[in-house]
């Protein structure tokens, strides 16, 4: 007798291939039949034409402090997740040592949109090491499948202190580096991953310390991949890294590289283009590498007093490590305004605000007439420059203003070329960060209902494959991502005529009260990790057992 059967399900196989109707049967936490079903369940579902398909592999979150405290990962289990790759960008928690963790937080804080307080609160700092980390994720359980990076800055904190953001490293630093990377993958890490972006600034502004290295200290570190045999390398691109050098580092260690965050700009329409035809031409020369896009519009709700939006800007760098009356000194500074004005207004690719002021909105004043108002309208209604007119509002308001800029992605014709593209990885949903700013958790959800319902941009089988299979090969997922025999029981049941996913709303769940943005599952009918159900319809937990395991044992 088989532990589950499903009945009369729209089978997804994860894979791409065809639709169909059919059975499945799940024992022992595994798939057991797949099709037509002899034999009874101990539970059976009668699916009723419901859409069955492979859990989402959440290839882009940043789980790592949330872990600590909440093995549920909320919201993604409600969300279709049942796989979850964190330390991605390099932004992790371990390495550390005990005299670093204020540093570590306070990098957090600002890179990923953290509360400082939740962060204190909330860290169980029960490690030093990556091997001690992943035990402790292990020991403590999760409601998902989780599977870790080892992280380049904070590798670079632990090896070089405050020097990690102040300079490039020494050959015996990389040495040293190389050693707790290497230990890190035999240990269980996925691969490694870091970040060159401009807009990735840590405590006081300065830079994050991945951000500091040069191309040899990536090489190295990215060559304990070849050692270990398995891994990948993952990175989010800032304007100085060429897609050359990414693909002689997939050459020299004969692994994937996954390319971040590519997302398209409506000032530089091809710039996303340019960047996968040129992994297109890598894949050809027989590199193995992909582009992370996105198919949900970037989009945050932001105040000055943590201007995200605008951290990337070279004029706005003298801003970030100022406080109270000096940092509003310089936000009123013309010749500050100036040189920010000019930057916004020459072409720029690799950031993220690009002088769309009909993007930015008002969403919270004490001026009540100005909520739901651009700051391009509010700007010609005042005969002044936007820039001008945001920033005076904010310090009218002592920085309280709430705005929101739709920032990348809005045009949807060009995302849909961009989800279309055979060397793009559909990712970034950067679950468990920017915690105030936005929230892309389910952005799996709003792939198969937006995109593949509504827009009918790629097809249900296609959605499946972006979201389950394409991850776990490129990953080296073993036995999960599909449905077939023998492969984990991992699976998403949903109907595929009202999939999607929710508005965000603010929530005040986080530890020490501090508020995040979730959002709710529409038309998942339940979710289950290694055969074990963790989700009812709505949402709804069924139980505090926690089926997720933490992967160790990638595939070469």
């Amino acid at each position: 007798m088989y532990d589950l059967v499903f009945r009369d399900a729209l089978l997804l196989d994860g894979l791409g291939g065809p639709r169909r109707r059919g059975d499945l049967a799940v024992a022992s936490g595994r798939i057991a039949a797949v099709g037509e079903v002899d034999g009874a369940g101990r539970e059976t579902i009668d699916a009723d034409g419901l859409a069955l398909m492979p859990g989402i592999i959440d290839n882009h979150t940043h789980y790592d402090a949330q872990l600590t405290w909440d093995p549920w990962v909320s919201p993604s289990p409600a969300l279709g997740v049942t796989t979850a790759v964190i330390g991605n960008c390099g932004f992790t928690i371990a390495p550390c040592r005990a005299a670093d963790r204020e540093l570590v937080m306070r990098n957090l804080t600002q890179v990923e949109g953290m509360s400082l307080d939740a962060l204190r609160a909330g860290i169980r700092w029960e490690f030093e090491t990556v091997p001690q980390y992943l035990d402790m994720l292990e020991r403590r359980g999760a409601a998902v499948n989780i599977a870790a990076f080892v992280g380049h800055s904070s590798v670079r904190t632990y090896v070089m202190g405050e020097a990690a953001t102040e300079r490039a490293a020494s050959a015996a630093e990389v040495s040293e580096m190389r050693a707790i990377v290497l230990a890190a993958l035999r240990a269980g890490a996925i691969g490694f991953a870091t970040s060159t972006s401009p807009a990735h600034n840590g405590a006081d502004g300065r830079p994050m310390p991945s951000r500091l290295a040069d191309e040899a200290e990536l090489a190295a570190l990215a060559g304990t991949l070849r050692e270990h045999g398995r891994g990948l390398f993952m990175l989010t691109k800032g304007g100085q890294t060429t897609m050359e050098f990414l693909e002689r580092l997939a050459a020299d260690s004969g692994r994937p590289v996954v390319v971040a965050a590519l997302l398209h700009n409506s000032t530089q329409p091809d710039g996303v283009f340019a960047d996968l035809r040129a992994i297109a031409r890598a894949n050809e020369r027989g590199r193995r590498l992909a582009g992370a896009v996105s198919c949900c519009p970037l989009a945050m709700d932001f105040t000055l007093h943590s201007p995200y939006t605008f951290e990337s800007l070279e004029a706005w760098q003298p801003a970030l490590a100022l406080k109270g009356k000096d940092y509003d000194r310089r936000l009123a500074d013309k010749s500050f305004r100036a040189a920010v004005r000019a930057e916004i207004a020459r072409p720029g690719h690799f950031r993220l605000f690009n002088g769309e002021w009909d993007k930015v909105q008002v969403v919270q004043s004490r001026r009540r007439e100005l909520e739901g108002r651009s700051i391009a309208a509010f700007a010609r209604a005042a005969g002044k420059d936007p820039l001008d007119t945001m920033l005076d509002l904010a310090l009218a308001e002592n920085l309280d203003t709430v705005f929101s800029a739709l920032l990348l992605n809005s045009d949807e014709e060009a995302v849909a070329r961009l989800l279309a593209d055979p060397h793009a990885l559909v990712s970034l949903s950067d679950a468990g960060a920017h915690l105030t700013f936005f929230n892309d958790a389910g952005y799996g959800l709003h792939l198969l209902g937006h995109w593949s319902r509504e827009l009918g941009a790629l097809s249900l089988e296609q959605a499946a494959w972006r979201l389950a299979g394409q991850s776990a090969a490129l990953y080296g997922i073993r036995e999960r991502g599909a449905l077939r025999p023998g492969f984990h029981a991992d699976l998403l049941l949903f109907d595929p005529r009202t999939v999607g996913r929710t508005p965000n709303r603010r929530v005040f769940d986080l530890p020490a009260g501090a508020s995040r943005l979730t959002c709710d599952a529409v038309g998942v009918h339940g979710v289950w990790v290694n055969g074990e159900r963790i989700v009812h319809a709505n949402g709804v937990r069924t139980r505090e057992r926690l089926p997720g395991r933490l992967l160790r044992d990638f595939a070469a």
